[in-house]
């Protein structure tokens, strides 16, 4: 019997959802007689070069922030990590000048150059942080800083008609410096560590490293490792983090043996053997700054800008801005920010 008309319906259906078991296209054989070479080289790796050139270009940003009592030669050290004046810092103690009642914070922009590549360097300092007699959340203000960044990096890429390229503003790096005490961490660096290394990058730093002799150095840096540990603080490179096993090697060194760095900062030049140093002169000889004998300052320089400044940029877009955001849309029922509730939305809403 001949099928009906709504059969041969469902029957074309069928087929049309059935995929048709396609053969596999045939693959040409190599033409014989043709220089093999000819065919090699196709110029992918040039995508490298096209991608240098435009970024000699346009430029990068990185904006790296500092914190840390006063007195823990913050601003020296960033100087000394971009060999400029980028970061302010008064000269001499003036009468009329006051601690900061509450931690205020100043941004400091700069473009650097070398080698034809161009970076717009911003220096986030955060003067009067933990210098009072009561430091209670005292971080507030700083985690407030870092998550308006975010705020305003978020607005721009909702926007309908969106720059092409969006200002960057947000914290790629927080260097947080521990006090040289030889003792165990204050509440206030764990507290700190523990908000902030949720939202930042955190690279510590213990400053002033001179002040230590190198039995207590490598002391302090192991205990300061394990109370992190003990704490649950991850600081930067996280260990979750690590794309590879290459990574992982190389970060682990780092985490094990070269966390928090030990580092001594000095914008003055001295003559060593007839070799223009950075340094600091002492009665007993010239601590010189780039020498890892002496510190490790080169490390951390080598990390924060040879090795790891484009991880430090992706670690902050991919991971810290990107959790920033889903909450953000979450909290707005997953509407951009720049929506704005009226009265009667709201109450539906509730």
């Amino acid at each position: 019997p001949h099928a009906g008309p709504a059969e041969s319906k469902n029957e074309a259906a069928m087929s049309e959802l059935v995929p048709e078991t396609r053969q596999k296209p045939v693959v040409p054989m190599k033409p014989t007689g043709i220089n093999a070479s000819l065919l090699g080289y196709i110029g992918i790796d040039t995508i490298i070069e096209q991608m240098r050139k435009k970024t000699m270009k346009t430029g990068f940003d990185f904006n790296i922030m500092v914190v840390g009592q006063s007195g823990l030669g913050k601003s020296t050290l960033v100087n000394t990590l971009f060999k400029s004046q980028v970061s302010r810092k008064s000269s001499g103690w003036n009468r009329e000048e006051k601690i900061p009642k509450t931690v205020e914070i100043k941004a400091i922009g700069h473009v650097i150059e070398e080698g034809g590549v161009k970076m717009k360097l911003t220096v986030i300092d955060t003067p009067g942080f933990g210098d009072q007699i009561n430091n209670e959340n005292c971080w507030e203000p700083i985690e407030k800083y870092i998550n308006e960044q975010y705020e305003k990096f978020l607005k721009e890429e909702v926007n309908i008609a969106r720059k092409k390229r969006i200002p960057d503003t947000r914290v790629h790096c927080c260097l947080y410096f521990i006090s040289p005490t030889g003792h165990s961490l204050r509440p206030l660096d764990l507290e700190f560590m523990k908000h902030l290394s949720k939202v930042v990058n955190i690279i510590p730093v213990i400053a002033k490293a001179d002040t230590m002799t190198l039995e207590e150095k490598t002391e302090f840096k192991q205990r300061v490792r394990k109370e992190l540990e003990v704490n649950g603080i991850e600081f930067y490179p996280q260990k979750e983090f690590d794309e590879d096993l290459e990574d992982k090697t190389e970060n682990d060194k780092i985490r094990q043996e070269s966390m928090p760095f030990a580092v001594v900062g000095s914008d003055k030049e001295y003559q060593v053997n007839g070799k223009r140093v950075l340094g600091r002169k002492t009665p007993w000889g010239i601590i010189e700054v780039e020498n890892l004998n002496h510190c490790e300052f080169a490390l951390l320089r080598d990390f924060v800008i040879r090795t790891h400044l484009q991880d430090l940029k992706e670690v902050t877009h991919n991971i810290h801005y990107e959790t920033y955001r889903a909450k953000r849309l979450n909290d707005n029922g997953g509407l951009p920010p720049m929506a704005v509730e009226t009265e009667e939305n709201h109450e539906s809403n509730l």
